[in-house]
């Protein structure tokens, strides 16, 4: 019966494709597909926020005991959650969900956009644990690898090509930050700046459709609040320029400091077995939760209360709710919640938790902005800023810092809080941020793994396409090889089974010893009282410029041919032979890439 039913299945699916390919074009699908996507990544972004919701109340409803206004069971509740998360990705998911945009970055860049089925929810279901409970990461880079899983499958489903997939990725970025925030337009630039799409005629209908849609699932069952409750009190004016600059310059410091400690700590734990990283990253999140409430989670309650300047509820719960009103304890408690979310956020992924950078890049800017609003205004420079307009301008600073978004940053804050007035200053502190931060640190806190392994992709075509390239279907093989041993006799008989004008010499394991061009043989081939006597050895050339290895980028390889007379390059596997690349192959690969990708 099951048989019948799935033939059955079958055959409907087989008409339908049928269907789509004569009645529909490429864009009409792209279109139709997109807003599905859209209606599926708001569902999803509803979902999570809700599960984190009620999770998180369920568990903080309980007490055992307390100290100072403190509950001793946030103490446990990160290890608990990171142990939960833990067991499921080993034995239920059986896979790597850390660093989801990058994971999602990864499948665009070398497996032609395919995401694996279960990414569609296991992102979802252990990220909700890990944040519910307590880890200091954000929901929405799990949403983003959820919303590209979503994506990926259905382009599967309707056979769409690696193109049209990778768009479509695109658009299920886009519409996962869009349902997150109820940000289409900083859900669209998320997909052009972060995922290095390119914004295009073609790319960017698809990409509104998913992002209207999702922020409109969101809407609907979210209900129209913002993410942040903000009222501009104190507009823009000239003379708070050098406030923002400032700002600015010390995001950029700040966002340094958070790469430098995430690299830190991410070798710090990769020395240690699983079971010392739950029991290591829970002690340590549990302790800097326990003290700093605000730690806990996303941190999205504390960036509120520091809009509306609101110390009491802010440091409620902690042993430092004393110095509520004591303006320079309170300077002191911001900068350490600054420095210690930093560790917090990675001491999280690094343990076993999943998460994302997001959130805590807009937490440590609010506090930043916060932090830097403070000072001026009790510097005495004659100078009052409005602390709550440099805690948003703050957010946008330090995400386009880490994340390398300036674009997305300035519109999320901009469309989440509807503080548009704020423009002016929010473009001028995440510019100074950004610059300063690409100075000195080459890639994004996404793009990082991805350079290091020679897997990014940018948004220049040429590298693009270089980088797409499929070594495989450019290697040539069908090669006449000579042993290190033979002699002209045996290049004679090469010369008769080939039209190559060069044969590679290798020894009897095949490994690569060199290359015999037929013009330096030409003079003695036709003497046959040599061929005997002369050995292959004797004109085999061999030249480091001319040989890559197969793991080697295509880039990497393609920068060989700049020699004037390098049209073939000789690839090997560890020193044995494998085959040749030629210019003119390269070249064509490189075309039918632009042709392809090139918009209608």
């Amino acid at each position: 019966m099951n048989i019948l039913r799935y033939l059955h299945l079958r055959r409907h699916y087989r008409k339908m494709l049928m269907w789509k390919t004569k009645h529909l074009t490429k864009t009409q699908v792209l279109d139709i597909v997109s807003l599905i996507v859209g209606v599926c990544c708001g569902l999803a972004a509803v979902i999570l926020k809700n599960v984190v919701f009620y999770t998180y109340n369920l568990i903080t409803g309980w007490s055992f005991g307390t100290a100072d206004r403190g509950n001793f069971l946030f103490l446990m509740y990160p290890m608990i959650g990171i142990a939960i998360t833990v067991l499921i990705l080993k034995y239920l998911v059986k896979d790597d969900l850390s660093h989801g945009v990058s994971k999602v970055m990864y499948a665009i860049s070398r497996k032609k956009g395919k995401i694996a089925p279960h990414n569609c929810w296991s992102s979802m279901l252990t990220s909700s644990i890990t944040v519910a409970f307590g880890g200091s990461v954000g929901l929405e880079a799990p949403i983003v690898y959820t919303g590209g899983a979503i994506a990926s499958n259905f382009a599967r489903f309707f056979r769409l090509d690696s193109h049209l997939t990778t768009l479509l990725i695109g658009c299920g970025a886009a519409g996962a930050i869009a349902g997150a925030f109820k940000a289409p337009i900083a859900g669209i630039l998320f997909a052009f700046e972060v995922l290095m799409l390119d914004l295009s005629m073609v790319s960017i209908l698809p990409m509104l459709i998913s992002a209207i849609t999702a922020a409109m699932i969101s809407f609907f069952f979210l209900g129209p609040d913002s993410q942040f409750t903000f009222s501009v009190i104190s507009p823009f004016e000239l003379n708070k320029i050098p406030a923002f600059l400032f700002l600015g310059i010390f995001s950029a410091i700040v966002s340094l400091y958070y790469f430098k400690v995430s690299n830190w700590i991410s070798r710090l734990f990769k020395k240690m077995n699983p079971v010392w990283k739950i029991i290591v990253g829970g002690v340590l999140l549990g302790g800097m939760v326990y003290i700093f409430p605000p730690l806990f989670g996303e941190g999205y309650t504390a960036l509120n209360e520091l809009l509306r300047n609101d110390m009491t509820s802010l440091l409620a719960n902690s042993f430092f709710y004393e110095l509520k009103d004591n303006i320079y304890w309170v300077i002191l408690i911001t900068f350490g919640i600054i420095l210690l979310k930093a560790f917090a956020t990675n001491i999280t992924c690094a343990s076993g938790g999943v998460g994302g950078v997001f959130a805590p890049s807009l937490f440590i800017g609010g506090f930043v902005g916060f932090f830097v609003a403070r000072l001026v205004n009790i510097s005495g420079l004659g100078v009052t800023v409005q602390e709550s307009n440099f805690v948003l301008v703050g957010m946008a600073s330090v995400m386009a810092g880490i994340m390398y978004a300036p674009l997305t940053s300035v519109f999320l804050i901009a469309e989440i809080t509807g503080g548009y007035a704020l423009f002016a200053p929010l473009m001028i502190s995440s510019t100074i941020c950004y610059f300063v931060v690409r100075s000195m640190h080459r890639y994004s806190i996404y793009a990082q793994p991805l350079a290091n392994h020679g897997d990014l992709m940018t948004h220049n075509k040429d590298k693009t396409a270089i980088h797409f390239m499929d070594k495989t279907k450019i290697l040539e093989t069908n090669f006449y090889k000579l042993d290190e041993s033979a002699t002209l006799r045996d290049v004679v008989t090469a010369v008769e089974h080939s039209s190559r004008s060069f044969f590679p010499v290798v020894d009897k394991d095949n490994y690569f010893k060199g290359v015999l061009v037929l013009d330096d043989v030409r003079g003695v081939l036709f003497h046959p009282e040599y061929y005997d006597k002369l050995k292959v050895k004797s004109f085999m050339r061999y030249s480091e410029y001319f040989i890559a290895d197969i793991n080697d980028t295509m880039e990497s390889i393609v920068k060989k041919f700049k020699g004037v007379d390098r049209y073939t390059i000789i690839i090997l596997d560890n020193g044995k032979f494998v085959g040749c690349m030629s210019r003119a192959n390269v070249f064509q690969a490189y075309q039918h890439f632009i042709h392809e990708n090139s918009d209608e």
